[in-house]
């Protein structure tokens, strides 16, 4: 779509939820709006049902962390227009207390999605059917995509022989694997790829 076509969308949606929309950008030829994140659920509908907007399809929900803020993360859906031919990005700032609406009553696909981000963020959505660990361990402490959570994790899982079972340790790396040299793989190689003789005779 162009700019135009996209400015004309977001001034419908924005007159038609003014409850619900803080702002709209555009940029690279996408839509990105701004929303309440208490008013997620009615929003969505809109978007779905509204025939100027026809987002039947729910492409993805992920968050981006910023610690710093007061409103830590960003939650972000992605939504397609199969009718219309366009897509749609909807943004909303979320403190890492607040609980946030499911969408899963407009979008069922939503359920697996919003999994994720409970997982991977720790952000909590009310009214999801099933709101538990979809990529992580049972018992995992943390979660992963917080920016605040180590490389390295909290725990090591492995298959102790002696006790004939998965055990879980806290993790203990050796100190050799922390050095890290910088050299790509294929520097230093000793041996020749492919067609490089050929180089090496026309040299000689």
């Amino acid at each position: 779509m162009s700019d135009d076509a996209l400015r004309e969308l977001a001034d419908h949606i924005a007159e038609k939820q003014a409850d619900a929309v803080i702002g709209a950008d555009i940029a690279f030829g996408e839509l990105t709006v701004e929303i309440t994140a208490t008013e997620v659920e009615s929003f969505v509908e809109f978007l779905k049902n509204d025939r100027s907007c026809g987002f039947s399809t729910l492409i993805d929900i992920t968050a981006v962390d910023y610690p710093t803020r007061d409103k830590r993360f960003d939650l972000v859906w992605h939504f397609l227009s199969m009718y219309q031919n366009h897509r749609i990005r909807i943004r909303a700032h979320v403190r890492a207390d607040q609980i946030v609406p499911s969408i899963t009553s407009v979008h069922p696909s939503a359920n697996w999605y919003e999994r994720e981000v409970f997982d991977m963020f720790g952000i909590l959505f009310s009214g999801h059917p099933d709101l538990r660990r979809i990529l992580t361990d049972y018992g995992f402490r943390g979660h992963p995509l917080r920016k605040d959570f180590p490389t390295t994790g909290y725990t090591e899982v492995r298959y102790d022989e002696k006790l004939k079972r998965v055990v879980y340790e806290p993790v203990n790396l050796v100190q050799e694997y922390r050095q890290f040299d910088f050299m790509s793989p294929w520097e230093g190689a000793e041996y020749i790829l492919p067609g490089d003789e050929k180089s090496e005779e026309a040299k000689g």
